[in-house]
């Protein structure tokens, strides 16, 4: 992680070689998709290669990052090689996701980059539940979600962020747009609205790193599991001992609705 370099410059240095790198890779696939080498659609990151890299620069490469369609700087500033980034692009079974997601569903599990997903705010409970996961399973991990100021008005938004306040999820989520935009300060209104949460405006790499050292984004105790019942239950469909109580209160109510 670039976290490690020894002294100011040198990751300085790093940071401008990784938002050259996704720089030139996105020219190089704008002239193949122009040429017709590139399918489907294609989605440059030109632009906003500070947002990936300052992000990246924040993680530890355990942690985990989603993303949405545009996520090929995203990969690349995560770890992912060129290569095998276009690769994907070219539809090649040597690609991040075998050449099979094209564009806009970048996958790479080695470095914990967990897609570029299509539908606007739709990955956002995803990243909720990776971040859930985490903190049932007494992780040290936190994920780390890009979306823009178009997916505050998607339900998924509100869902995702409500449960992350409400469980206090170690999730991290960075709205990538431009600060003078109206829609960008409707995206921080509508994140202050959830309590427990905290919205952070600064330079993006101390903004990350202060994000980071909130008390329950690293926090690692897991949420507390249910009494084991004395005996399995009878019935299949009863709900199961491992869910925490939260849910479990949720799962009561909707079958008592529904019965």
């Amino acid at each position: 992680a670039m976290t490690n370099v020894p002294t100011e410059d040198e990751l300085h240095l790093e940071l401008y070689r990784k938002m050259a790198t996704i720089r030139r890779f996105e020219e190089e696939a704008a002239r193949a998709y122009s040429r017709g080498l590139i399918g489907g659609f294609l989605h440059l990151y030109i632009g906003q290669e500070p947002v990936a890299v300052g992000t990246s620069a924040a993680l530890r490469p355990d942690d985990y990052l989603l993303t949405t369609y545009r996520d090929h700087g995203v990969a690349l500033a995560r770890g992912m090689s060129p290569r095998t980034a276009m690769a994907e692009l070219y539809g090649k079974v040597t690609g991040c996701s075998k050449g099979l997601g094209g564009s806009m569903h970048f996958f790479d599990t080695e470095h914990n980059m967990l897609g570029g997903y299509g539908i606007v705010g739709g990955h956002i409970p995803i990243a909720a539940g990776t971040a859930f996961a985490s903190k049932y399973r007494g992780e040290d991990r936190v994920s780390v979600v890009f979306f823009g100021e178009g997916a505050v008005s998607i339900g998924d938004f509100h869902e995702g962020l409500s449960l992350a306040a409400l469980w206090k999820l170690p999730i991290v989520f960075v709205s990538a747009n431009l600060f003078e935009h109206e829609a960008s300060r409707l995206a921080a209104q509508q994140c202050q609205a959830f309590v427990g949460t905290q919205v952070i405006d600064s330079e993006l790499l101390q903004a990350l790193e202060h994000a980071l050292q909130l008390e329950w984004v690293r926090d690692n105790t897991p949420l507390a599991p249910s009494p084991e019942p004395a005996a399995g239950p009878s019935n299949p469909n009863d709900t199961p001992a491992t869910l925490p109580d939260e849910l479990r209160d949720i799962e009561g109510a909707v079958r008592q609705r529904a019965a």
